[in-house]
C-alpha cells in the first residue's frame, strides 16, 4: 500500500465542501445565505487555532502598565487591533499561572466579548443589568468601564455559574456587583420593570461563533437546537425590553454566526416593540473601532475580524 502512495499527494478538492470545511450537511444552508462568496473562507477560520486574549482592567492597570508587569514574567503581548483594553498572546501558555492574571490585572476573555461591552458604553453611577450573565466575564467588563461607580446586577440560571463569578469579582477588586439567580415563577423581574439604564441580553445560542475553540460541538449541534433556541432567545428578549427605562438601551448579542439567531431576531423583535428602534451608527459607543460603526447591527467573524464570532445589536427604548 506504501508503494502505491509513493509519489501521490492527498487531495481534498474533490470532496463535498461540507467535508472539507468540516460542516454538518443541515447547517450549510444557513451558512450559504449568510456569507454567499465568502462562505469557504470564512469556515476554514474556524479550523483554525484560537488566539489568547486578555482584557486589560482598567481598574487596577492601564494597557501600559499590564503588558510591562506580562513582561517581566516572560509574556509577549501584543495590543489587539479592535479593543481599547485588549491583549493577545501567542499560543497556549500559562496565562492564569501568572502574577499579573492572579492579582487581577488581566482577565482571559476574546477581543470579540470585549467588544461587547465596549457596546453596552457603561458609564459611572448607570444602573445596568447582565441579564445572562453566566460567569460574569462581560459583567466585570461593565464594572470597569463604570469605574465601580453605579450598580450592575448580574442574573442567571445557573447557581453554579453565578456563584463562580465571586472569585473573579474578588481579584478584579469589583465591588459594585450584585448577583440574583433566575427561578421559575420569579417575580424579581416583574419588580424591576423599567428600572435599568441599560440591559445586556448575550443569550444562550448555538455557539457556531466559538467553534474553533469548540470543535466538538459542531457535531452535537442539530436542526433541533436552532428550533429550540428561537423562541428562547425571543422570549428572552421580551422580558429584557421591559426591564429598560424610557430612553434606555437594550443590547442584544450572541456568539453565532446564524442570522436567524441575530439580524433576524432583531428584526422580529422590533415589530413586536414598536417603541425600540436601532441605535444610529453616529451614536455608538466612542469605545468601538470606527470600523463597527458603519452599520445599525454588527457581527465578528475569525476571518473578518480575528476575534470569535459575534453578533451585538443596540437598541435604544423610545422616551
Amino acid at each position: 500500500m506504501l508503494e502505491l502512495l509513493e509519489g501521490h499527494t492527498l487531495s481534498t478538492e474533490k470532496q463535498p465542501l461540507a467535508i472539507r470545511l468540516e460542516i454538518p450537511d443541515w447547517i450549510m444552508p444557513h451558512l450559504e445565505a449568510d456569507f454567499g462568496d465568502r462562505l469557504e473562507e470564512e469556515m476554514a477560520a474556524l479550523l483554525g487555532q484560537p488566539t489568547l486574549d486578555l482584557r486589560v482592567n482598567l481598574l487596577k492597570a492601564t494597557r501600559v502598565e499590564a503588558i510591562r508587569a506580562l513582561r517581566r514574567e516572560g509574556f509577549e503581548p501584543a495590543e489587539t487591533a479592535l479593543s481599547p483594553w485588549g491583549l493577545r498572546l501567542e499560543g497556549r501558555q500559562p496565562i492564569m499561572a501568572s502574577e499579573a492574571f492572579r492579582n487581577g490585572l488581566v482577565e482571559i476573555q476574546d477581543e470579540g466579548s470585549q467588544l461587547i461591552a465596549a457596546a453596552v458604553d457603561a458609564r459611572p453611577g448607570q444602573r445596568l443589568l447582565d441579564y445572562c450573565a453566566g460567569a460574569a466575564g462581560k459583567t466585570l467588563a461593565l464594572a470597569m468601564t463604570m469605574e465601580n461607580r453605579g450598580q450592575v446586577t448580574a442574573c442567571d440560571v445557573s447557581r453554579s455559574r453565578l456563584e463562580g463569578a465571586v472569585k473573579r469579582l474578588r481579584r478584579a477588586g469589583v465591588h459594585n456587583v450584585t448577583r440574583h439567580l433566575l427561578v421559575a415563577g420569579d417575580k424579581w423581574a416583574k419588580r424591576r420593570e423599567g428600572r435599568f439604564d441599560t440591559v445586556l441580553v448575550d443569550a444562550p445560542c448555538s455557539g457556531t461563533g466559538t467553534w474553533r475553540r469548540n470543535p466538538d460541538a459542531r457535531l452535537r449541534l442539530n436542526q433541533r437546537d436552532i428550533d429550540e433556541l428561537l423562541p428562547k432567545q425571543a422570549h428572552i428578549m421580551d422580558i429584557a425590553a421591559r426591564l429598560v427605562r424610557p430612553g434606555g438601551r437594550f443590547v442584544y448579542a450572541t456568539c453565532s454566526l446564524l442570522s436567524v439567531e441575530n439580524r433576524q431576531q432583531v428584526e422580529k423583535f422590533l415589530e413586536r416593540h414598536p417603541d425600540y428602534a436601532l441605535i444610529a451608527p453616529e451614536e455608538r459607543s466612542e469605545l468601538l473601532p470606527q470600523k463597527l460603526r458603519h452599520e445599525s447591527c454588527f457581527a465578528l467573524t475569525p476571518h473578518s475580524d480575528g476575534t470569535d464570532g459575534f453578533f451585538i445589536a443596540v437598541l435604544q427604548r423610545k422616551a
